[in-house]
């Protein structure tokens, strides 16, 4: 059993995608190591992949998880609702209505919370999730040596969103299609909110160094 440093992010994840190409992945995180914050990762129709970040020590721990071609450090803030959650960071203003739990989301809410948020059950989950959601992938080998385990623990579909980019509307909601390309995997291909406990493990050289101090 490994015993280097894990660190835990509670909360949620959304992926939408829009008819200019647009697609991006909304991180709601109340629970973290790095207090409560929500950071956006944007890939636009040309490939380039942007990360919006509340601060730099968010801004610098993402990034060394997951692969950017620009980082904005700007306000971002998430509005969740019963009804419509609503996302504000730099350009971006997205609101979107989270529909039902899906069939594999009402089966993931069975899960006792203390299993369901450790790595070996998001291990065991990886090749169902493979076959049910292809794209997606529970675990994994993230940036600078670390690791990384996703461990979702309820599955909603988005049934409608509307986005912006400074100011221009990118037009309706589409399938996250081609697959977003900042980590190992990518959020599932239909307009979804996941509830998920995401687990990552530190490289043996930045253990002493944790906690980050930047910002």
């Amino acid at each position: 059993m490994s015993t280097a440093r894990r660190v835990r992010f509670d909360g949620w994840i959304a992926g939408l995608g829009t008819a200019a190409g647009l697609r991006l992945v909304v991180g709601y995180w109340p629970l973290s190591p790095l207090g409560s914050f929500a950071d956006v990762m944007v890939e636009r129709a040309d490939g380039q992949r942007l990360l919006l970040a509340p601060s730099e020590r968010v801004a610098h721990f993402v990034a060394a998880t997951y692969r950017f071609d620009e980082i904005v450090v700007c306000p971002v803030a998430v509005a969740p609702g019963r009804d419509q959650w609503a996302v504000t960071a730099g350009p971006l203003r997205a609101t979107f209505t989270p529909g039902r739990s899906t069939p594999l989301g009402r089966l993931l809410r069975l899960v006792p919370g203390r299993l369901a948020a450790r790595p070996g059950w998001a291990t065991l989950c990886d090749v169902p999730a493979r076959l049910l959601l292809p794209g997606v992938r529970t675990r994994g080998s993230a940036g600078e040596g670390r690791r990384e385990w996703y461990a979702a623990r309820d599955l909603r579909t988005v049934t409608s969103a509307r986005v912006a980019w400074d100011g221009e509307d990118l037009g309706g909601l589409t399938p996250v299609e081609p697959p977003v390309r900042f980590g190992f995997g990518s959020v599932p291909r239909r307009p979804s909110l996941t509830r998920v406990v995401t687990t990552v493990e530190l490289a043996e050289d930045e253990e002493a160094k944790w906690p980050p101090r930047y910002g």
